[in-house]
Order: C-alpha cells, then structure tokens, then sequence
C-alpha cells in the first residue's frame, strides 16, 4: 500500500435497518486525494445479500441515516445552505429528499419516536452575539470552569447542547422545533421511550459540572416537563436506551473515583436502571468486558442488549441478558464490530454490522437465523488494488512473566529489515484487526510497503484483557509501560528477518508520549524516534489540553508534585538520538505547546530535531485530516526513516 492508497480505505458510518429487516442503510465515506476532500453517501443493501449494494444517494456529504418504524421515510444529516449538517427527510417510496431543520450551528444524528410522528436531536445552541462573524469581533469569554474545549471543535462553554423535538412532517408555525433542555449544560445520546411520552439523555447538570468527568442520565416529557435524574453521580455515562417494555433504562458507564476526577475501573461497561428510580443503577457486565472505542454503542432487543467490547486485538458484537447473564455471541473473530443495528421480527433477530479487518477497513455484514452474509465489496477493493501484508500474530513475555500479545507486518523479499517500532495511542485501547480505526493496521501496511518490518503490540495498561491488565500501569504509566513494550520490540527481534541495529520508534498521543519517554531512557536502543501528537509535559498539559486535568490525575495521579518524573521533557537532556515531532496547529487535546517545549528543549542541547507543523488540524490528523495533509504525513515519516534506518 502506498500513503496515496488511503483513498481505498472508505468508512462506514453507523448503519439503520427498516423494522422489518429487508433493508440496511449506511453512509460511505471516502476520501479523495486528488480533489482534497471527502464525500460521503447513503448505501442501500437488502440483508438477504439477494441484491448488491448500491448508493441511495448522490452526496456529496450525507450521513446518520435512521429508518422510521413504520419503514417509511429515512432522516439523515446533509449540509444546509450555509453548509451545517441538517435533518432532511426522504420517501422511501420514491421523490426527493426535503430539509427539515435549519439550525444556525446545524443539527446531529435525528431518533425516531415509535409512532414514526416525531424525531428528536441534539444542536448547539450560541449566545447572543457568538458565532455569527468574524471570531475576532465577539466579545471576550469568561471561563469559570476546567473543561471548556474540545478537539475538532473549538470552544464548547457559549455554545451548549440541547435536546429538541420535532415534527418533520408539519408546515407553517408548527414546523417550527421544541427545545426541550435550557441551561448551560451539554446534553447528549438521546432516545425516545417506547410509548413516546419520555426522552432519556446524558448531561451534566450537576453543580460541579465542568470542573469534573461525572455526567449522569436524565428523563423528562417531550416538552421539557418532569426534568428528573435517573443516576446519581459517581459514573461516567453514555447511550441510555429504554429496554422494549419502557420499565428500564440501559446504559454505558463507568465508576469514577471519589472525587469524579479519574476513571476507576477501566472497564466501561453495560448498566441498567429502572425509570421510576426504585433501585439504584446496577451493572449487567462483568469488569473485564470494556465496550470498544471502535463502537461507543448499545442497542437494546427483545432477549438482551447488543454490547461490543474489545477482546485481544479484536471487537465482539455480544446480546448480554436483561439480568446480567452470560452474553451470548453475535459476531465474533478476527476482525472488529464498529457499528451495528439490530429489529426482532417474527422470523427472529436481524442483525447488520460495520465489521472491518486486517484486510479490510469495513464492510456491512448482515446476521440472519445465525447466518452470515456480507452486503458489499469494498474489502474486496482493497485486497485487489492495496495487496494488504499479512499480520503475524506473536507472544511475548514481560520480565515478571506476563504474556503480551503482538504482530509483525514484514516488507516483501529477503532481510534483514530495518524495523519500526510503532506504539499505540490511547493508553486504554488497542491494536487490533482492523485497517482503519484510532488503533488501526494502515500504517503499518504503508511502512512495510516501503521495506520496514512493522512492530506492534497491547502492553498492559490498553484494553481487551481484563481489568487487571488495563488497571496494571495506573501508578506508574511509564516505568510499567516501557517492559512490557521493550518485551514486545525483543520477541519480533529474534526473528533474524528483522535487523536489530537498524530500528526506529514512533507512536502518537500516548504512543508519541512513550516514544519520546523511551528516546530518553532506551536511547541505545533506536536509531531515531517520532513523536506524534504526544504529551511530553503533564504540567502544561493538565492547564492546556481541552479535558488536561482529569487526564493528568487519571494517569499520572493527583499528585501533581510527581508529575514532573513522568514528563518526557524532564528527561530532555538525555536525548541524544534524531526526533522529529509531528503536530497539528489546532489540537486542543495534544496542544502544540507540547511539542514546542519539546522542539526548544532538544534545539538548545544540540540534539537533531525537526518539528514539523499541519495548519487547521487537529489530533486525529492521521485518519480525518485533509488528503494532502494525511499522504504529506505519510511522506514525512517515509523519508525520516529513509534518512535514519
């Protein structure tokens, strides 16, 4: 694969099923290098694989598509004419679709109340004055809490988010939509009741909100009326969803400490409640299932709820039991679940699911009386053009005797190979079977392509192995990270393939943390390094970064005394090996104070460096920057290792 090759690597968005099961719908997205931009489209399968796959709509940017019940219509989000996202509607019978909605800052993902009358929605809501001209003529903002940034995004605190409702079939005054949430208060993942007199949300309404990870779940009619929490703190919560009979809320969460300052299980898991608040929340799955970055999703059924947690290197799709039982397998294997839709009809469960590979970045997967059927090609398109490099699956053992799971991508002919040794982000995520994806296998396929013999692999501290494997580096990230990965680098390397002199390392966010951590105090055993996007100093981070001090204090502890011997750039002095550091301007999760520190630090001591800056990204550069950026990326890191292996 060549870095032009991303144009092979389409996304597929989160798919709908007509409530009968005959038809899935999913947005594509593709990139184009040679226009500089992306376009997106609205597919149409038949979940019996009866028929191909084929466009519903023209683009150029469309997505979030949601079936009605009554199987009639399909919402989805396209730009506006001032080019926000907005609700449209077409007849599934036939004509064109119409616009529905005309928020200033645009609309999201639209849900369907079940009598197919109503959608609700989120949109962001400004201040009087904010965002309607130039940024440099708003008045100042006044921050007064920790969190008020994110990444991708810019600044979240004037521009809150609400619930509203509507209905998209009225005209005149009546088309005009409720809002159904007030306050300064971000509200998120809404749904509907069963009987449609509920609205379920996650929000942080509470009075130290903004200054802490807690949120919680919330209820009210769909007029606003009867506002009421259904969790009480101590949880950081996503996805409510009413179990069938409306008597439940189900729900992602995970426990925080005591002060809602840090994750305390590394295990976001599945969590019931009932509506009239009874009973306190209870959790359905055990602390070694984790729902996977690659989904953030559940979906209620008739016998159980859909739930995708990552399980070593792969993405499960699993029905786990109202009461907590044992969950049952839907999709299984090497391969990872990043999106799905499930309908119980008489026939039994319909199930279609995004399932992407180390060969494939995604394609629809339909799940009929136990039954697989794949509903398009585009894997096929990859395996043909982009001759993916086959994973090698190995183990390795940490000193203390842990087994750790690992994969080599070697180049084509004889050895032996200069080696890169590529760390993952997150910490708590994992490599895994997949081609795209925040912990994906394109990269390693564009490396050994070039002739690098690709080293990856989960240390303790990522996702996918239990409770006891994630919570393993919680006090000390880097010292209990750096064996087990240095584990890993020495197993690939005893294959004689692989040249031991000639070896790179590089990673980003904390794979670019680690990089440079291991720059400093494994410096013998690398040529050169790359930083990416990383943390190199969690003092600055913790005040710069849009959610910095609840990320300091979850990895690096509350003790901001110590922070200083876990910062990359303590150690600047005893880098004496090439580093370039890749950044983009506009990263607000990564700032590039982060990498300006790091860049004076190794320039001033006389250390070969180079910074190398993207304008108006931000730090999922890698997988959703422009184009030009992500192939001019691509070439940077070719020719660094070029120069250096």
């Amino acid at each position: 694969m060549l870095p032009t090759d991303i144009d092979l690597l389409p996304t597929l968005g989160r798919p709908t099923l007509s409530a009968d099961g005959r038809f899935a719908v999913v947005a594509v997205t593709r990139s184009s290098v040679e226009a500089d931009d992306y376009s997106s489209e609205l597919w149409l399968a038949e979940t019996d694989g009866s028929t191909p796959a084929r466009p519903l709509t023209s683009g150029p940017h469309d997505g979030a598509p949601a079936f009605s019940p009554d199987g009639r219509h399909l919402a989805f989000l396209r730009p506006g004419p001032d080019g926000r996202a907005q609700i449209h509607l077409l007849p599934m019978d036939g004509g064109e679709a119409r616009r529905v909605t005309s928020h200033p800052l645009g609309a999201g993902q639209p849900v369907w109340s079940a009598d197919s009358r109503r959608l609700a929605y989120t949109a962001r809501v400004a201040e009087a004055g904010r965002y309607q001209g130039p940024a440099g003529h708003e008045a100042p903002r006044r921050v007064t809490t920790l969190r008020y940034l994110a990444d991708g995004f810019g600044y979240t605190l004037d521009r809150p988010r609400h619930v509203f409702v509507t209905d998209p079939f009225a005209t005149g005054p009546d088309a005009a939509p409720t809002q159904v949430t007030s306050g300064n208060h971000d509200h998120a993942d809404v749904s509907w009741s069963p009987d449609g007199q509920l609205l379920a949300f996650a929000a942080a309404r509470h009075t130290t909100a903004g200054d802490d990870l807690r949120n919680d779940i919330w209820l009210c009619a769909p007029d606003g009326s009867g506002l009421r929490p259904v969790t009480d703190g101590g949880l950081i919560v996503g996805c409510p969803r009413f179990s069938p009979d409306g008597s439940r809320l189900v729900f992602a969460a995970e426990p925080l400490d005591q002060n809602n300052n840090a994750y305390a299980t590394c295990s976001y898991g599945l969590w019931s409640a009932p509506v009239d608040g009874s009973a306190a929340p209870v959790r359905l799955t055990g602390t070694d299932l984790h729902l996977s970055f690659a989904s953030q999703m559940i979906l209620p059924g008739r016998d159980g709820v859909y739930f995708a947690p990552d399980h070593r290197g792969e993405v499960h799709l699993v029905l786990v039991p109202y009461d907590g039982g044992t969950p049952r397998p839907v999709v299984t294997g090497p391969r990872q679940v990043n999106g799905y839709a499930a309908v119980d009809t008489p026939w039994g469960a319909v199930v279609v699911a995004v399932v992407s590979s180390a060969t494939s970045a995604g394609d629809l997967l339909a799940v009929r009386g136990g039954t697989e059927h794949v509903l398009t090609g585009f894997g096929e398109e990859v395996v043909k053009r982009g001759n993916p490099l086959p994973m090698e699956e190995f183990t390795a053992t940490a000193p203390d005797g842990y087994r750790l799971q690992g994969w080599v991508v070697r180049p084509p002919g004889e050895g032996p190979h200069p080696v890169v040794f590529q760390i993952k982000g997150g910490p708590y995520t994992q490599w895994g079977h997949t081609l795209t994806g925040p912990a994906a296998f394109d990269e390693a396929q564009v490396y050994a392509s070039a002739g690098y013999a690709v080293v990856l692999g989960n240390p303790r501290g990522c996702s996918g192995y239990g409770q006891e494997h994630g919570m393993y580096v919680a006090d000390d990230l880097p010292r209990k990270s750096a064996p087990d990965l240095l584990a890993l680098l020495d197993e690939a390397l005893k294959d004689p393939d692989l040249d031991a002199d000639r070896v790179g390392v590089m990673g980003g966010s904390f794979g670019g943390y680690m990089s440079a951590w291991m720059a400093a105090h494994h410096g013998e055993r690398f040529k050169a390094a790359i930083g990416e996007r990383g943390l190199y100093s969690v003092d600055s981070y913790a005040a710069s970064s849009d959610d910095g001090v609840n990320v300091a204090i979850a990895l690096y502890g509350a003790d901001s005394e110590r922070w200083a011997e876990k910062s990359p750039l303590t150690y600047a002095d005893r880098m004496k090996i090439p580093m370039m550091l890749i950044q983009s301007e506009e990263d607000r999760h990564c700032p590039m104070e982060q990498a300006q520190r790091m860049f004076v630090a190794l320039k001033t001591r006389g250390v070969p460096v180079e910074l190398l800056l993207f304008p108006g990204e931000g730090h999922d550069l890698s997988r959703s920057g422009l184009p030009s950026h992500r192939v001019a990326r691509f070439e940077a890191v070719l020719d660094w290792w070029q120069r250096h292996l």
